[in-house]
């Protein structure tokens, strides 16, 4: 059996199919993430997009 941290509070849970919310322990931390990542407070960093018509 696998365990792994919360992502959101780091308590231990067993990846197994019983666990609904996994990777998450609960509903709770499961939305407690998703408010993070609607709030913006994740993000993918990214180079801005270079422009075709610049010279290099």
């Amino acid at each position: 059996m696998t365990v792994v941290e919360c992502p959101t509070c780091s308590a231990k849970v067993e990846w197994t199919e019983k666990n609904k919310y996994r990777p998450f322990c609960s509903e709770r931390c499961k939305q407690i993430d998703l408010g993070a990542w609607a709030e913006e407070k994740y993000a993918i960093p990214a180079a801005p997009p270079r422009d075709p018509l610049e010279e290099e």
